[in-house]
Order: structure tokens, then C-alpha cells, then sequence
């Protein structure tokens, strides 16, 4: 699965591409986006994407999912309709809203499956086609999606294991800062499984100061930590001050990337990254709604296509620092 999950990734680029050597000007009203556009606009009718995710408030990861979105949509003629909510009842109501003001396209996260399932299904069943990213590999297709775009989560996992071990590192504490979030559980435990003396915390990742206290005070009880891997670039930043206060030796890496992220690895106080590029996430979730409306054309052949995992260390920071700065990485 793997591999053709690779194969499918470069196929959609090609596919894009494609696309992109289709397209001419077009003076038409354009949706928010970024640079991506100025090359060319579709020129094909305007239509309506919803766009729902279960970001939470301030998490900035979610910044660059939908800026990928966003740069998609001008260049497609698309509407983006961007909507998200944490809880997955009221991520399943944004979905039936869309449904209500029957959009063109659905793109959604499905981090909380058993939640997301009856209206997904919904919006299949009504002729709405949809896309997933994100969250929800391993439930996807029972939903009737057309295709998903994001990392398998348990590989990730497994690939960050390997590292520490690599690393030399002797006990890991994983951080996961939402309850229910399959993907995040996923994470924790396919480190696991490549390194045993992995030990889990819970955190509120919506209340960032009990964050910091919460690994401080596990850092405090437990001296023999001496990684603290966290599941987002927003609480590997915290992490670093829950070190320092608890005057620990431990070295944080983490999941997924920011601006913020790129420069903490620059100058050491995060030691890497594991990269499922979240602006590629959103780019391909539109990208191939509108292929699919236009064209007929869906991507990845049944099977998921990957986007990571991959590493950012010190070794290739500075090669990424420069997207970063465009908040696309």
C-alpha cells in the first residue's frame, strides 16, 4: 500500500500539472488565496467548495492546510467555503450544512470517524462528492470518499520509533493533545511499537498554559524522560519551556511543522520535525474536487495518497526555511 500510495502522490502532481498547463487568465471573481493563481485561472464555471476540518482554535498547523486550499481554489475558479470545529458532533453538523446549501464539493477531515460517518455518507449518497485529508485513512473508503490525502499515521508513527532509537534516546513521552483523535492515538502508538519505553500524556491542547504545566510536572516526576515527542508544532514550542522549568535534560521533537517550528529547529531547541506537508494536504483536496467536476478524474487509483511522513532536522532546515517564510511549509 505504501508504495502505490507513493506512486499515487506523484501521479496527482503530474495530474496537476497537467491541469495547471490547461489553464489561461480569466477575469472572474477569485476566492482568498496565494501566488498560486497568477499564473493562470481555470476557466471553468465557478463552483463551490466546503471546506471542514476539525481544527482547533489558534492551532497554526491548520494555517497551512488551508493556505493549500486556498491557492487551489484561485487558481480553480473555486469558492472555499473554509469551516472547522474540534468536536466531531459539530464537525458532522458543518458537513449537513453543506449538504443543505448543496456545494458543488466537500472536503473534510475525518479525525473522529464514528462522528463524521452518517453525514458523509449523506453527502455521498446525495451526489456531493467528497474528499478526505488529513485524518481518517483507515476509514475512508468505507464511507464511499473519492480519495484521501494525508500520512498513514501508525507508518509515522513507527518511522518517528525508529529515529528515537537511532537517536539513542532511553524514554519517550508522547503528548497528545486531543482526546478521541484517532490519528494522534495512532501516532503515539505506532512510536511505540518501534520504541517500547514510550509512555503517553493527555494535555487540553486548547488551554496551552495547563499544557506546559502538565509536562512540566511529568518531567519533574520522571527524570529518566529524555524525550518529549509532541504531536504538533504549537506544543513542541511549549515543550521547550516545559524543560527549561523543569530544569530537565530531555530534548523535544515532534510531529508536524510551523514557521515557529522551522526556526526552533534552526537554532536546536527542537531537534526534528515529522513532515506530512499540510499545505499539499489542502492543494490536493481542492485540486481534485475540481478535476473530478471538470474532468471526471480521480486520484490515487483506491488508495490513499501519501503526502509524508519525511523528516526536517538540521541536515535539510535551512532547504525548507525559505517555503516556511511563505507559509507554505
Amino acid at each position: 500500500m505504501m508504495r502505490r500510495s507513493r506512486m499515487s502522490l506523484l501521479a496527482a502532481g503530474a495530474v496537476t500539472a497537467l491541469a495547471l498547463a490547461a489553464c489561461s487568465s480569466s477575469g472572474g471573481k477569485q476566492s482568498t488565496g496565494g501566488d498560486a493563481g497568477k499564473a493562470g485561472t481555470a476557466t471553468t464555471p465557478r463552483m463551490t467548495v466546503a471546506f471542514i476540518t476539525h481544527a482547533a482554535p489558534g492551532d497554526t498547523f491548520w494555517d497551512l492546510v488551508r493556505k493549500g486550499a486556498e491557492d487551489a481554489a484561485k487558481k480553480d475558479n473555486v469558492d472555499l467555503q473554509y469551516q472547522s470545529d474540534p468536536d466531531g458532533a459539530n464537525q458532522a453538523n458543518l458537513v449537513q450544512s453543506a449538504i443543505d446549501k448543496k456545494v458543488d464539493g466537500i472536503a473534510v477531515t475525518l479525525a473522529k470517524p464514528d462522528a463524521m460517518k452518517a453525514n458523509v455518507q449523506k453527502a455521498v449518497q446525495g451526489g456531493v462528492p467528497v474528499v478526505a485529508l488529513n485524518g481518517g485513512i483507515d476509514a475512508w473508503k468505507s464511507m464511499g470518499v473519492l480519495g484521501y490525502f494525508g500520512q498513514d499515521e501508525r507508518i509515522a508513527g513507527e518511522a518517528a520509533g525508529q529515529r528515537l532509537t537511532k537517536d539513542g534516546a532511553k524514554k519517550a513521552l508522547c503528548v497528545i493533545q486531543e482526546q478521541g483523535h484517532v490519528g494522534l492515538e495512532a501516532r503515539c502508538d505506532g512510536t511505540k511499537a518501534a520504541f517500547p519505553n514510550t509512555e503517553k500524556i493527555y494535555v487540553t491542547g486548547t488551554d496551552m498554559p495547563s499544557v506546559q504545566a502538565a509536562i512540566t510536572s511529568k518531567l519533574q516526576q520522571d527524570k529518566s524522560i529524555d524525550r518529549v515527542l509532541t504531536l504538533g508544532a504549537p506544543f513542541a514550542l511549549t515543550a521547550v519551556k516545559s524543560v527549561k522549568d523543569a530544569s530537565s535534560s530531555a530534548k523535544v521533537v515532534t510531529f508536524d511543522t510551523n514557521k515557529d517550528l522551522v526556526t526552533a529547529i534552526k537554532n536546536g531547541d527542537v531537534q526534528w520535525a515529522v513532515d506530512q506537508q499540510p499545505y499539499l494536504q489542502g492543494y490536493l483536496a481542492v485540486d481534485s474536487l475540481w478535476l473530478y467536476k471538470t474532468n471526471g478524474n480521480t486520484i490515487g487509483g483506491g488508495q490513499a495518497t501519501l503526502t509524508g511522513p519525511a523528516f526536517i532536522d538540521n541536515t535539510n532546515v535551512a532547504a525548507v526555511e525559505k517555503f516556511a517564510s511563505n507559509g507554505t511549509r
